[in-house]
């Protein structure tokens, strides 16, 4: 009875402390990714100021760069979903408190 209420102690802190991770997860990533594009696109508007003639080259370049500073956050998203809903530490929780 004891090692039930202790796993379930265990679990809820897991859980707990996995949802704070997940949200500074995500919120790091969202605060990088309006850096990086508030850097990205005043550069640009200061190349198009400087040589107008190179805005088009300038743009393809800046959506391209833009696609990728949106790949990484989302990728912080899909592994703070990871850890959320199919969490790695839980079945070793279980495993611990089962065998010791």
């Amino acid at each position: 009875m004891e090692s039930v209420q202790l796993l379930a102690t265990l679990t809820t802190q897991m859980q707990s402390i996995t949802a704070i991770a997940a949200a500074i997860l995500i919120g790091c990533g969202a605060v990088g990714t309006a850096i990086g594009f508030g850097l990205l696109g005043g550069k640009f508007l200061e190349a198009a100021a400087r040589q107008p003639e190179t805005v088009p080259m300038l743009q393809v370049k800046m959506f391209i760069i833009a696609g990728l500073l949106d790949a990484v956050s989302m990728i912080g998203v899909a592994i703070a979903l990871l850890f959320v809903f199919a969490n790695p530490f839980l079945g070793a929780i279980q495993t611990i408190v089962q065998g010791g």
